[in-house]
């Protein structure tokens, strides 16, 4: 079933949406969270929240593109899980990615929605400057946070490669974000 026939079963609010979307998305539902949380059990409990998410945000909303809504929805449900358990004590994907982007967007540096637009705004100008390869594997860090590891295995590059190009990524998108004006 398409995502157009999908979303149509939620505007009718016909429980079949549950389903459909489950059988259709489902494996990259908990691909997502999972490695944001690194729990299957958890990752499974974000995504029943996802399709519990969906079924009250559709109606009204009536996403184009159904694999992205239901990302963003998976993704914010599993970092704010992520949040709420942080009395671990090994730092995971999410940590570590974090981290990473922390040293070019300091934390409430950008709190007005404004400033957030021009954040997002830019970042996309900046993913859409890079050769694919680039873009693939910045995403897979810092939009699925993926570990280096399993980045280097996806793209059949050297682990070392990997953390290498994402390093100077960052270089590039601080000089870009302070070209933009958006970090000093």
């Amino acid at each position: 079933m398409d995502d157009k026939d999908i979303v149509m079963l939620y505007w009718q609010r016909d429980e079949r949406a549950i389903y459909e979307t489950d059988k259709k998305y489902k494996k990259y539902l908990q691909y997502i969270a999972n490695n944001i949380l690194s729990s299957d059990l958890e990752s499974e409990e974000c995504v029943n929240d996802t399709y519990s998410r969906a079924w009250g945000s559709i109606p009204p909303s009536k996403p184009d593109k159904l694999s992205l809504y239901l990302g963003k929805i998976v993704r914010n449900l599993a970092i704010d899980r992520y949040n709420a358990s942080k009395a671990q004590k090994r730092k995971g994907n999410y940590d570590l990615a974090y981290e990473e982007l922390s040293e070019i967007i300091e934390d409430g540096s950008l709190s007005s929605p404004a400033d957030q637009i021009a954040l997002r705004d830019a970042i996309n100008s900046f993913l859409g400057s890079l050769p694919e390869i680039k873009r693939v594997i910045f995403l897979q860090r810092y939009w699925y946070n993926c570990s280096t590891r399993d980045i280097a295995v996806k793209n059949g590059l050297s682990e070392i490669n990997v953390k290498v190009s994402l390093m100077r990524l960052r270089k590039k998108l601080k000089k870009h974000l302070e070209k933009e004006g958006i970090v000093l």
